[in-house]
């Protein structure tokens, strides 16, 4: 532990110590293996690398704080108990090395009290809250780019307002058509999704007019691509009517569009996404009970 006076090196003392030479082993003993002491490079060069940088911003948090209460270096370091050669280096960033109670006590003395914590596990914050979305989004970005056509992701649907947008919009230029894609991870009110896939097609009607020629407007086609997950099977099966009816199209053909293979069925369409094969398939509709 450093004392205050050390602080005016404002780093870590080294500390010498004598090697005592090791007892003799016996003749028929085995030679004593050392320890290895492992260390991660890596982490260790990138931890002095974000130390510095902390250190930096500390230290001209310290020296707003100090002048705005027109204290010295010399005043704040006597109320630390540092001389002020070392309130110095602090300000200037030099700091990474100084105790985590003087960085304390330097926030106490200027009411501003020192707060640290440790962030999130990587791992957890490399999963997003919409992972689920996103995977599906991604599958039919990659798919529309592999067979030549245009996908853009969250393609704005109205410029002046960018919370209005379609997951993925597909320009296919080879069948002049624009295909709104959503994808649905999850439902939380059905009713609404069905009545905002209306007014996301009428907004399309508008870029498509855009993006159209002397040959006019490009063809606005819609197309859900759901979770193949069992609440959501279960969700779509409990209202087949509503689904018939707001879903026309041929899911085996929108399959089928979406893997570029032909132009986009003239009805709105509903294909499952397989998560665990990453493959799209076709809903088949419920068979009608037998009278």
């Amino acid at each position: 532990m450093w004392r205050m006076s050390d602080l005016a090196r404002a780093g870590a003392t080294t500390h010498l110590t004598t090697a005592r030479p090791e007892p003799a082993q016996p003749a028929h003993a085995p030679p004593t293996r050392k320890r290895s002491r492992r260390r991660d490079p890596e982490a260790r060069s990138e931890g002095a690398r974000l130390a510095r940088a902390i250190a930096i911003s500390l230290g001209r948090e310290i020296h707003a704080a100090r002048r705005r209460r027109q204290l010295t270096q010399s005043g704040l370091g006597a109320r630390v108990g540092a001389h002020q050669t070392a309130i110095s280096r602090i300000e200037r960033g030099l700091g990474s090395q100084v105790p985590l109670e003087t960085w304390v006590a330097l926030g106490v003395a200027l009411g501003r009290p020192f707060a640290a914590s440790l962030s999130k596990p990587i791992a957890s914050a490399a999963e997003p809250r919409d992972a689920g979305h996103l995977a599906i989004q991604e599958h039919v970005l990659a798919l529309a780019r592999s067979t030549g056509r245009t996908a853009t992701f969250e393609l704005p649907t109205r410029p002046g307002d960018p919370a209005r947008s379609i997951d993925v919009g597909i320009r296919d230029d080879t069948h002049r058509c624009l295909i709104v894609a959503e994808a649905w991870n999850t439902f939380g009110d059905l009713g609404a999704a069905v009545r905002a896939r209306h007014r996301k097609l009428a907004e399309a009607a508008g870029l498509a007019v855009a993006i159209g020629d002397d040959l006019g407007a490009y063809r606005v086609a819609g197309v859900w691509v759901v979770r193949a997950s069992a609440t959501n099977r279960v969700l779509l099966a409990r209202y087949p009517n509503i689904i018939d009816d707001a879903f026309p199209g041929s899911s085996a053909a929108w399959v089928t569009t979406l893997e570029g293979q032909q132009p986009a069925p003239l009805g709105s369409g509903l294909v499952w996404w397989d998560p665990s094969t990453s493959t799209l398939r076709p809903r088949r509709k419920p068979r009608a009970p037998r009278s």
